[in-house]
Order: structure tokens, then sequence, then C-alpha cells
């Protein structure tokens, strides 16, 4: 192997971004495991969806449809940010199981209500979790990241509230 080849093979992924060390490292981090989060929210609706059952099963199945499109329509841009700010992502699904803070539900059978109230307090969590990645970029300036993030708690909020509605008057 060449000199050439070794020197391109170990050089650092750091992307300049005019943003200091520590706001990469901790606006990088923070995106990161958002990003595991968002990935594990996302095959949770995915998972509801496919096992959804009951009278309302159509309306249910198509929601957690659109819930499933927008959490995955967020992986994209998230994981991409984090590079463009110099920093690293999600490198594989051992590394989502490892940071994310929404819990798994590899139950059996699960009653409707009680998917979506699942998934109502995750995307509760999931919003609380971006206000809070979005706090550390106003922190250190970067603008961009934060106003992603805006327009993705606009749309946790939503599906927060469609959940919610559904369930109000019920056990869930």
């Amino acid at each position: 192997m060449d000199d050439t080849l070794k020197s391109r093979r170990t050089l650092s992924l750091k992307t300049p971004s005019g943003l200091s060390e520590e706001a990469v490292r901790d606006i990088s981090a923070g995106a990161t495991t958002l990003l595991a989060d968002v990935f594990a929210l996302y095959l949770k609706t995915k998972n509801f969806h496919w096992h959804m059952s009951g009278a309302s099963f159509r309306d249910y199945h198509l929601l957690l449809d659109e819930h499933g499109d927008q959490l995955f329509a967020i992986t994209d841009p998230l994981a991409e940010r984090a590079r463009k700010l110099g920093g690293t992502t999600l490198r594989s699904i051992g590394d989502i199981a490892r940071r994310q803070r929404i819990t798994d539900n590899d139950a059996d059978f699960v009653h409707p209500h009680g998917m979506l109230a699942e998934l109502r307090e995750d995307n509760t969590s999931l919003v609380a979790s971006m206000r809070a990645l979005h706090d550390t970029c106003d922190e250190y300036g970067d603008v961009a990241t934060a106003s992603l993030l805006e327009n993705w708690i606009d749309e946790g909020e939503r599906r927060t509230w469609f959940l919610f509605e559904i369930l109000r008057g019920t056990n869930g």
C-alpha cells in the first residue's frame, strides 16, 4: 500500500465548521443520541403499525404509517448535520441500541390503546430531548441545527397531540 493511500485511511473526519471543539463535541453527541432515539421510535412506530388490530385498525394503521414517515425523514438530515459540524454519527444497529433512550417493545400483543399511549409518551420524551439539544445549540450559536430541530419539535408536538386526542376519555 502506498503512503498516499495509508494517509487517506487515517485522515480525521473533522469537517471544519467554525464552531469550537466543545460545540462540535456536545452538539454532535447530542444529535447522535437523538438520532438513536429517532430510529428506536421509528421502529417501534412501525412495529405497532404492523401489529395494529381492532375496530379502528384502518385509522390507527394509517396514522402510524404517517408518523413513521415523519420520523424516518428526520434520520438523514440529523446524521448529516452531525457530520457537517465535524462530528461523527451512528455506525450500526448496535450503536443505536447502546445509545437509545426510547425503550423497545417486543411484546407479542399490545392493545391498540396501549400502543398509542406508549407512542404518545415516547413522542413527548423525544420532543423534550429535541428541546434540550436546541438549548445546547443556542448556547453555542448553532442556528442551523436549532432551525432543523424547531420543525421537528413542531412535528413531534403534532404527533403527541393526535395521540392524546385519540386517547382522551380512554384508560390510555
